[in-house]
């Protein structure tokens, strides 16, 4: 009998050092979500630590999810990949990370961190709650009201736009405008360059024209004046020969006459 009792109390004992804790956690659907779990890496080193779905038992952990040794997860202990371990591990932050999270996610979840030696595992149980995300209900005004407010939010919205955005936009007004007075400027004094590059051109050329048309007139006039000198010239000099011709032969004829 003493033998019995001896042995339930060993039990009982060795039951009660081992750490138990119990915490709720909220996670909303479709978001992730974390629970917690760590121990004194710095104290024990790196251990052996697993992750499963109800209460932890006294080997093991129910319906594994996941399962590590110090800082590697074991291989094929990783239920989904939606379960994973994101904090350092180096420093004993073995929380579990559930992404995505559905309905089925809620329920008891328990850490198991073995500790060497007889009944020393530390075990947690987290509670998982799964929420619908937060919706937004506005009451519904009347439909002048909603007009008004409509109206007064969209007017409000554009003056806030319209002066936030209006130093920007006069700026780049003015920039465009000085880029563009000033290609304009660029525009007519190249045209005005152009114009009077070609008026200096067609007065230079109707200019040669006209000095060419007065140098043939005066090759013309001193040709035609050279020409009437030499036929006036001629004229007198046939008019001279003639007048010798007659003479002669007047003298001819009165020495012929005189003669017996």
């Amino acid at each position: 009998m003493f033998v019995m009792k001896t042995i339930g109390f060993t039990l009982l004992l060795a039951v009660l050092t081992v750490s138990e804790c119990s915490v709720q956690i909220i996670g909303v659907r479709g978001q992730s979500v974390t629970l917690p779990c760590s121990y004194d890496i710095n104290h024990h080193g790196g251990l052996s630590v697993c992750w499963g779905r109800g209460d932890v038992p006294n080997n093991g952990c129910n319906r594994l999810i996941i399962a590590l040794d110090g800082q590697t997860v074991r291989k094929n202990t990783r239920l989904s990949s939606r379960y994973q371990l994101l904090g350092p591990l180096d420093q004993g932050d073995i929380s579990l990370t559930i992404l995505n999270l559905t309905d089925e996610d809620a329920g008891r979840y328990g850490c198991r961190v073995e500790v060497t030696g007889w009944f020393n595992d530390e075990k947690y149980h987290i509670d998982l709650v799964i929420e619908q995300a937060p919706t937004l209900t506005t009451s519904t005004p009347p439909d002048n009201e909603t007009i008004t407010g409509q109206t007064t939010v969209n007017t409000t919205a554009a003056d806030q736009l319209s002066s936030s955005l209006n130093p920007m936009t006069s700026s780049s007004v003015s920039v465009q405008a000085e880029e563009s007075s000033s290609s304009v400027s660029v525009v007519v004094m190249c045209v005005v360059l152009g114009v009077v590059a070609l008026v200096s051109a067609g007065g230079v050329v109707i200019a040669a024209k006209r000095w060419n048309i007065l140098k043939k007139i005066s090759q013309q006039q001193q040709v035609n004046t050279t020409v009437q000198f030499s036929a006036t010239t001629s004229a007198l000099q046939l008019r001279r020969q003639s007048s010798a011709v007659e003479n002669i032969y007047q003298i001819d004829g009165g020495e012929y006459e005189s003669c017996p």
